[in-house]
């Protein structure tokens, strides 16, 4: 039995997991709201509107892990990947070697800051809105693009500006801060450094003791650091603090009801991705973990 805590994820587990296993999400509202704002439909008429235009040989696309099955599966048919936060900047590198542009699935903020770090300018990326022809552009605009980005972002992230970085620093003069990529670009930028959920940990627990240190990430992780860390000071950029509302359907009565169920040989909540998805996505999923 795998217990996930998200949907995307328990899709994910079960794509990869043997037919020995079974896939449980506790609570089937439990799931991400950027990964929703990325619907199948909606993507494959974007994919088939831009190879159309550009050909499907010029564009690659890729997908952030928090996004659903199906979309995991249209990037493994096309010759696509999945890709962490971790290992975005290689995916993007891998992309280019065979192709001219990207399309980058769901997470609008940290397609466009994996690009920018690898030199790209901005006015060479769009943002592709789904309710628009064309995503809102012309033909020009999508040929002259190398980076097209989808019109989705994380709640959660969004809410770190600049503004809260300029107040930790007159607060605490040396103070370090470290964000995600998932934030806005103007943030990052404002930010000593910037990285995944691991790389902000292993950076914290490797800082000198005594450093000061201000987070810009989902604040159940922040809270975790700073148990982690006692020798240091450690909080969330964002003092209203505000969790990511969809993450957190799953708790301890979930659990027991789901574990009572089990006591009883009774899988309740169990995921499970077609064949032909599953087939096609663990393509693009096997490519990410080659992607370092």
């Amino acid at each position: 039995i795998i217990f996930c805590g998200v949907h995307f994820m328990a899709e994910t587990a079960d794509i990869l997991s043997s037919s020995q296993h079974k896939v449980i999400l506790p609570n089937l509202t439990a799931g991400c709201s950027m990964a929703d704002m990325a619907n199948i439909d909606d993507v494959l008429d974007c994919w088939d509107e831009l190879t159309e235009l550009l050909g499907a040989d010029s564009v690659t696309p890729i997908t952030y892990m928090n996004s659903t099955a199906a979309i995991k599966a249209l990037c493994g048919r096309n010759d696509g990947i999945v890709c962490t936060s971790s290992n975005a900047k290689a995916s993007f590198e891998w992309a280019f070697r065979k192709s001219e542009r990207v399309l980058f699935l769901p997470d609008q903020h940290l397609g466009r800051n994996t690009a920018f770090q690898l030199g790209i300018d901005l006015d060479e990326m769009v943002v592709w809105n789904p309710f628009k022809p064309l995503g809102g552009h012309t033909k020009d605009e999508l040929i002259k693009s190398k980076i097209i980005l989808w019109q989705g972002h994380c709640s959660v992230h969004t809410r770190f500006s600049v503004a809260q970085i300029e107040t930790a620093r007159k607060q605490d003069p040396a103070v370090n801060v470290i964000v995600h990529p998932e934030c806005f670009l103007e943030v990052v930028q404002a930010a000593d450094l910037n990285g995944s959920t691991e790389f902000i940990s292993k950076t914290i627990a490797n800082a000198p003791s005594g450093s000061s240190w201000a987070i810009g990430t989902e604040i159940s992780l922040v809270n975790r650091i700073a148990q982690e860390n006692p020798d240091k000071t450690v909080f969330c950029l964002d003092s209203v603090v505000c969790p990511c509302s969809t993450m957190y359907r799953i708790h301890p009565a979930y659990l027991l009801w789901i574990l009572d169920g089990l006591n009883e040989n009774i899988v309740v909540n169990e995921i499970s991705v077609d064949a032909q998805t599953s087939k096609e996505a663990r393509i693009a999923l096997d490519r990410m973990l080659s992607v370092i």
